[in-house]
């Protein structure tokens, strides 16, 4: 195989990751809407549907990790885009046992795509492009989220879900060529004297940075990709069922759909330009920045809910997508600090599955803490109590150097 570029490389994963994933975000949109046509008798199978592949990620992520120590890359990603092709196409079928499957497979799927490209991101980066790379990486396979949400809406609406679930099974396809031709086969071995460092040496979990950005990372994903984005559309509804914008009346769901697919549309060029401005400025401080300025977010949210007028329905949407722009800044620093604290370990590969698997728990929790809070406490209760754990990590992230230093002497 001719000499790739870790750039390219880093391109076609998560183009490969685009392709796989435009099925699973068609279903987030259209399954609420097609359900009777999928098989399904009520609504709360929805909600398992579209939950089960998360939870199925929190145990499978060690498994994987095994898997690229052996296989060494490759591999594992032509298994997930063959798994992304059979459970996209299988949503033409009927049936919630069959779905639960497929759902499953696919969380399998998405489990080799993310550690393989966390892995091959590791091997091919060094600290003044991770940034930059790992911006690329969470920016570009985005497009595959807006992708699957938009042309899988069109699709369904004019020709039904099955059709629309054929049509976007294809794509992944084109992933595998992409694989073939720009992934070089091995990207996660690790040599015997790393691992005999690695069993030696202080375990990962007892270093106190480490257990911080364990912590952080399932507390972020939590708030980010559990509670925030199941919240949305509720967040709306209470603050204004129907806004009419050029005299176009929109519903929350609508109103949610947009502003999450704004983020997709702006996070090809985002991520990897907030990447590299970590790489010049240092990530611990845009990161701490970004934290606080997102725990103002949260609180003011609520704060401007019960505001009235043109104003202040302007200020509340911009404050809406302030806390999208956080999740960008946020998410992006977060991924390549973790890349940073892989690269000293003596297995680098071990570190971003454990990472992973944190990430994927955080994610798989946050819906449930959401729904039961918002039954118990309410959204105003929740969110303040979102900007105050947000205000917390900053603070915690303020004192990582001293904890790095007092690592080193002991």
């Amino acid at each position: 195989m001719r000499e790739v570029s870790g750039k390219t490389q880093v391109v076609a994963v998560a183009l490969v990751t685009a392709l796989c994933m435009i099925g699973d975000s068609m279903l987030y949109v259209v399954l609420p809407l097609f359900w009777k046509e999928a098989g399904l008798t009520s609504l709360w199978e929805v909600g398992v549907l579209l939950a089960v592949n998360r939870f199925i990620r929190v145990p499978l992520g060690p498994l994987v990790g095994k898997w690229y120590e052996r296989s060494g890359g490759r591999t594992g990603l032509i298994l997930a885009v063959g798994l992304a092709f059979l459970t996209t196409l299988s949503y033409s079928l009927e049936g919630f046992w069959l779905w639960l499957v497929m759902r499953c497979l696919w969380g399998v799927a998405w489990t080799f795509l993310r550690l393989g490209a966390y892995s091959l991101i590791v091997s091919v980066s060094e600290g003044h492009n991770r940034g930059q790379l790992m911006g690329l990486y969470n920016g570009l396979y985005r497009l595959g989220s807006l992708g699957g949400m938009l042309v899988g809406a069109i699709l369904a609406s004019w020709y039904g879900l099955s059709v629309a679930s054929i049509a976007l099974a294809v794509p992944s396809l084109f992933a595998a060529i992409l694989v073939f031709r720009y992934i070089r086969p091995s990207f996660t071995s690790q040599d015997q004297t790393g691992v005999n460092r690695m069993v030696t040496g202080k375990r990962m979990w007892n270093q106190g940075a480490v257990l911080m950005t364990m912590i952080t990372a399932l507390l972020v994903t939590m708030v980010y990709q559990g509670i925030f984005t199941s919240t949305l559309s509720r967040v709306v509804e209470v603050r204004d069922p129907f806004i009419v914008v050029g005299g176009v009346v929109l519903g929350a769901a609508v109103i949610a759909s947009l502003v999450q697919g704004i983020r997709w549309g702006w996070e090809p060029w985002a991520a990897p330009l907030v990447g590299t401005l970590s790489d010049k400025h240092g990530r611990t401080k845009m990161f701490i920045v970004t934290l606080l300025v997102a725990s103002f977010l949260f609180a003011a949210l609520q704060g401007t809910t019960r505001l009235q007028g043109t104003n202040a329905l302007v200020i509340w949407f911009a404050i809406l997508f302030g806390i999208q722009l956080t999740a960008t800044i946020i998410t992006t620093v977060l991924d390549t600090l973790a890349a940073d604290v892989a690269a000293r370990q003596a297995n680098s590969h071990a570190w971003m599955t454990q990472y992973s698997v944190v990430s994927d728990l955080g994610a798989a929790l946050g819906p449930l803490l959401a729904f039961w809070l918002d039954e118990h406490v309410g959204l105003s209760v929740m969110y303040i109590g979102i900007a105050i754990v947000l205000f917390m990590l900053a603070l915690a992230w303020l004192g990582r150097p001293k904890l790095i230093k007092m690592e080193n002497v002991s």
